[in-house]
C-alpha cells in the first residue's frame, strides 16, 4: 500500500472529520488493513480566503516535508487550498488527489449543481463544473455573505442548532435557485450539515476525497 501525506490544518476540526472518513472508508478487519497516513496538521497556514496567494508556498513546503517523510500520494481535505495545487505538485513531485475533482464527480446525473463554499472555491467550482457540461449554481451576493459569516463562526468552534439552521438555510437557497446536487465545497460544511438537511442529492467533498485516497493507495 501507498503512503497518504495529508496538508491538514484548514481547519483543524475538517481535518480531523476527514481522517475519520478515511479510517471509515477503509475495508479493514485489522489494523493493517489501513493505510498508513503521514500528516501535517498545520493551523498556522496564511488565510487562502485572502487571495493574496501567501498560502501557496507554505503549502509547498509542507508537501516536500511530506514526501522527504514518505509519503507517495498527497491530499488537503481543504477546498480553496486548491488554488495552489499546481506549487504543491510540482514542489513534491507526487500525485495530489483532487477535492474539487472528486466531488464534482460524485454528482451522479445531476446537471444543475449547487455549491456551498468560500468565494475562491465557487470560482474554481464555477470553471471545472462548466467544463464537465454541468451548470453551477451558486448563492446571490446576500447568500455568500450569510454563508461566510457562518463559516467563520463554525471554525471558531460553533457546531450548535443555530449553526446548523444557518447552514441549512444557505443551502435551501441553493434548492430554491434549481440545484439538483449541493456539493459542500467547504470542508467545514460537513460538520453541521448532512444529507438529512436536504431534499437533493447532497455531496459530501470530504467523504468522497476519503474514499479516493482509500482507493489510490490500496
Amino acid at each position: 500500500m501507498k503512503v497518504l501525506g495529508v496538508l491538514g490544518g484548514m481547519g483543524p476540526a475538517a481535518t480531523l472529520d476527514f481522517l475519520a472518513k478515511l479510517q471509515a472508508a477503509t475495508p479493514a478487519s485489522r489494523d493493517q488493513d489501513h493505510i498508513r497516513v503521514l500528516m501535517d496538521l498545520n493551523p498556522q497556514v496564511p488565510d487562502r480566503n485572502v487571495g493574496d496567494g501567501a498560502a501557496g508556498p507554505v503549502l509547498a513546503d509542507m508537501a516536500v516535508r511530506l514526501r522527504q517523510a514518505g509519503a507517495e500520494i498527497l491530499a488537503m481535505p481543504c477546498n480553496t487550498a486548491h488554488l495552489h495545487t499546481e506549487e504543491v505538485r510540482q514542489a513534491s513531485a507526487l500525485p495530489l488527489i483532487d477535492l474539487i475533482d472528486v466531488a464534482i464527480s460524485a454528482t451522479g446525473g445531476a446537471r444543475r449543481v449547487g455549491v456551498l463554499g468560500t468565494r475562491l472555491a465557487l470560482d474554481l467550482y464555477r470553471d471545472r463544473l462548466t467544463e464537465a457540461g454541468l451548470e453551477p449554481v451558486l448563492p446571490t451576493n446576500e447568500a455568500q455573505d450569510a454563508f461566510m459569516a457562518v463559516l467563520y463562526r463554525i471554525k471558531a468552534g460553533e457546531t450548535g442548532p443555530a449553526v446548523h439552521a444557518l447552514m441549512a438555510a444557505c443551502a435551501g437557497g441553493l434548492e430554491q435557485q434549481g440545484a439538483q446536487a449541493v456539493i459542500a465545497g467547504c470542508t467545514e460544511v460537513p460538520l453541521v450539515l448532512s444529507p438529512a438537511d436536504l431534499a437533493v442529492p447532497f455531496i459530501d467533498g470530504s467523504a468522497e476525497l476519503a474514499k479516493a485516497c482509500v482507493a489510490a493507495c490500496r
